[in-house]
């Protein structure tokens, strides 16, 4: 491992995950050890994974939210 963090995969890896030069991995934690897979899910397939709000919340309230759970820590 690099000191920014990055990784070389042997090229037979590369090559039958179907990986080219700037793909995403990643790595899925098993029972069994990890696993290594391309990240293909664009995160715009999230969209309305989520249920909209009841009310709609201003950015002062949230701003008070995320003060109360700091303190809370």
């Amino acid at each position: 491992m690099t000191s920014k963090g990055q990784i070389t995969l042997p090229k037979a890896i590369r090559t039958r995950l179907g990986l080219e030069a700037g793909t995403r991995v990643e790595f899925v934690e098993t029972d069994s050890g990890f696993l290594v897979k391309p990240a293909t899910r664009d995160i715009r397939s999230l969209k309305g994974i989520l249920p909209k709000p009841k009310k709609p919340v201003s950015v002062e309230e949230m701003n008070e939210s995320i003060s109360k759970m700091g303190r809370a820590r």
